[in-house]
């Protein structure tokens, strides 16, 4: 009785600490968070007030600035700078003497408020029941990938007022009180964007007649006050440019990321393209908005919201890209069963609403109309095809588990460092797999350009110092056979020949070949090693911006023979198709090798038999004399590139752990169950 009323107390203390821990640690998540956001304010503020006026906020300037359109008299649309309606110049003539004071100021702060106020709407609008977690961070997680998206920078930039419409909808659909004054807030919103009449059937079809047949009669209303007040450029904007076509630039344009914009650049023109566009959009929106009923119905409002409203973006005649914020709503959809699934739509939602397409796909000729239409792709796919997933349906919160293999015993008492980083059987999902590679490799040619100030020549005299210290070190050590080599390989055509191909080819293919047998062969063992490789990639990126180095082809005076590139002129170095888009000092580490010793240690530690061990362990050894043959690379190079390999695989076991006997785990884990596709055991 005595031991266990001494071990009673600190048990039910330990206890309490316990479950204090995880509430400090999500208060604390929380306010990171917040001060991310506040971040991500600031700086959004200082970049477009920072600018030069003239520069900023052009949008804004041309409209309500001191010789803007809203301040001259006549039409509207006599120079095709304003594209709004009608009502919409209406509502913006009255801030046209104000804004000649604060031009910049107030519409900056302003528009941070709208959408502070457009995600804290979103937060409250996710479909219940909503666990404690998810409460807490929704607000500052929504705010700051609004913040981050391209249609809010390009609105804070440009000075658009593409943000009220979709805040007047979300209030009209989750604040307001009262049918008619939800109908009154999307009325005054579809006067702004006419497609947004788009959501008036989606009242009348969930029962919200009321609030239906108030959205139509105000955006009547309020095109007829406008119609009344300025009759001529109402005809120019219904009548001769048919809602807005046309105006503030060609409806082929690639910004205009809609379904007519696509036809128009895919060589359709004349009836045949508006019969096209017609029947199509109709289509669209009827398939939208079946969808967008179900998920009222549901329970999945916002979700509604958002499929709708891209509808509207592929109905429209014209969609700039400040006006594709619906897109980004709809990652509060579900899709995939699996657990390992779940994570593709809102990856992709985010990764397309907020870089750039051509860090997106790769810059081929073939892929140039994908990376044109990639935006409007996103929303016709949320609007018709993506199978967002039923509260109903038993995966909605409980997908198909993830299978991890047992923990490995560490020989260090805080290894793994992060325990969640489980080891996981399952291979990844490919697509997304394939997205964050091609996301990943376009960081680091950015990163690996931008380190000598994004240019070839930038950085010379620095990088040929650090040359003359690596030469000197060599010789120190006795490794100097940079040159002995290049010139005994040059005299022998065959062998020259061989390293050139070897340094240009293998390269790429061979990791790309070892990660792709992985995947398919050994998902665990796939996770360990990309893991490895991209702490390995990125320590180079570092080395690379700290220390930048001039290979021996590009030193002038040690007699060089370059013979990938040819002969060079040192006050124009020519790297052939890669001029202009690499950095030829980011040579310490070498990648080349580095890649290669990565490849041999993933296949010498996985490779079921001694002859692949062998050839694994040969394809660095090969990689290191090429580079060095062929002048790209110091011999010092090379072991740059070993050392942070191992650095990555050092840091792979540091965080997540020894490596799991995954032979071992399959046979301890039961089957899946053949009915549901579930594994029955209760890891995960």
């Amino acid at each position: 009785m005595a031991n266990a009323e001494r071990g009673g107390r600190p048990t039910e203390a330990f206890g309490a600490t316990a479950v204090g821990r995880p509430h400090a640690r999500l208060r604390l998540a929380c306010l990171g968070l917040w001060l991310i956001v506040a971040v991500l304010a600031a700086r959004q503020v200082a970049v477009v007030l920072g600018t030069p006026r003239g520069e900023r906020l052009t949008a804004l300037e041309t409209w309500v600035g001191p010789s803007g359109v809203l301040q001259v008299n006549g039409s509207l649309y006599d120079s095709t700078r304003f594209t709004g309606t009608p009502f919409n110049g209406l509502a913006l003539k009255p801030l046209t003497r104000s804004a000649e004071q604060a031009l910049g100021w107030g519409w900056t702060f302003g528009t941070l408020l709208l959408v502070a106020a457009l995600g804290l709407i979103a937060a409250r609008a996710l479909p219940q029941p909503v666990g404690r977690r998810t409460a807490l961070l929704a607000a500052p997680v929504a705010i700051g990938l609004l913040m981050l998206s391209l249609p809010v920078r390009n609105t804070l930039w440009l000075g658009q007022t593409s943000i009220i419409p979709v805040l007047l909808v979300l209030l009209g659909c989750f604040v307001a009180h009262g049918q008619r004054t939800s109908g009154l807030l999307i009325g005054v919103a579809a006067a702004l964007q006419p497609t947004l009449l788009l959501f008036t059937p989606l009242l009348w079809c969930t029962g919200r007649r009321r609030a239906a047949l108030s959205g139509g009669v105000t955006f009547a209303a309020c095109t007829a006050l406008a119609w009344a007040a300025m009759p001529h450029d109402s005809s120019v904007y219904w009548v001769h440019h048919l809602a807005g076509v046309g105006l503030g630039g060609r409806a082929d344009d690639l910004g205009n990321q809609s379904l007519h914009g696509a036809l128009l650049r895919l060589g359709l023109h004349g009836p045949l393209e508006v019969a096209l566009f017609l029947a199509l959009g109709a289509a669209v929106a009827v398939l939208a908005l079946r969808r967008a009923v179900r998920y009222v119905a549901d329970g999945q409002l916002l979700l509604a919201v958002a499929v709708t409203g891209c509808a509207a973006i592929v109905v429209s005649p014209t969609a700039w890209q400040h006006q594709l914020l619906w897109v980004l709503l709809t990652i509060v959809g579900l899709a995939g069963r699996r657990a390992r699934d779940r994570y593709v739509w809102p990856v992709a939602v985010i990764l397309v609403m907020t870089l750039p397409t051509r860090l997106l796909l790769p810059d081929i000729t073939a892929l140039d109309p994908l990376r044109t239409e990639l935006v409007l792709l996103a929303a016709l796919a949320a609007a018709v095809a993506v199978p967002f997933l039923s509260r109903a349906s038993p995966y909605y919160r409980s997908p198909i588990p993830t299978e991890y293999a047992p923990a490995v015993p560490s020989r260090f008492r805080h290894v793994p460092l992060l325990p969640f980083l489980r080891r996981v059987l399952t291979r990844p999902n490919l697509f997304l797999e394939l997205l964050l590679l091609r996301i990943a490799y376009a960081a680091y040619s950015q990163v690996r350009l931008a380190a000598n100030g994004g240019s070839v020549s930038a950085g010379r005299a620095e990088a040929e110092e650090h040359a003359w210290q690596i030469l000197g070190l060599e010789r120190a050590l006795r490794l100097d056979i940079e040159h002995w080599a290049n010139h005994a390989v040059v005299r022998t055509d065959w062998l020259r020949a061989f390293f050139d191909f070897s340094y240009e080819s293998f390269h790429f293919f061979v990791p790309l070949a070892v990660l792709a047998v992985l995947y398919w062969r050994r998902p665990a063992a796939y996770r360990w090693a990309r893991s490895a490789l991209g702490f390995a990639t990125l320590l180079a990126l570092v080395g690379f911006w700290l220390y930048p180095l001039a290979p021996p082809r590009l030193m002038p005076t040690l007699g060089f023979i370059d013979t990938v590139h040819g002969v060079q002129d040192f006050s124009r170095p020519d790297y052939g198709t890669l001029t202009d888009v690499t950095n030829q000092y980011a040579a310490m580490p070498s990648l080349h090798f580095g890649w290669a010793l990565w490849c041999g240690v993933v296949i010498a530690v996985l490779a079921p038999r001694w002859w692949m061990k062998a050839l694994g362990l040969l394809h660095p050894l090969l990689t290191g004399t090429a580079i060095v043959v062929t002048a790209n690379h110091w011999v010092l190079d090379a072991a740059g590139g070993a050392v942070v390999v191992g650095a990555g695989f050092g840091l792979t076991y540091l965080l997540s752990g020894p490596r799991a006997d995954t032979a071992a785990a399959r046979r301890a884990s039961p089957a899946a169950d053949p009915n549901t596709g579930r594994s029955t055991s209760s890891v995960g």
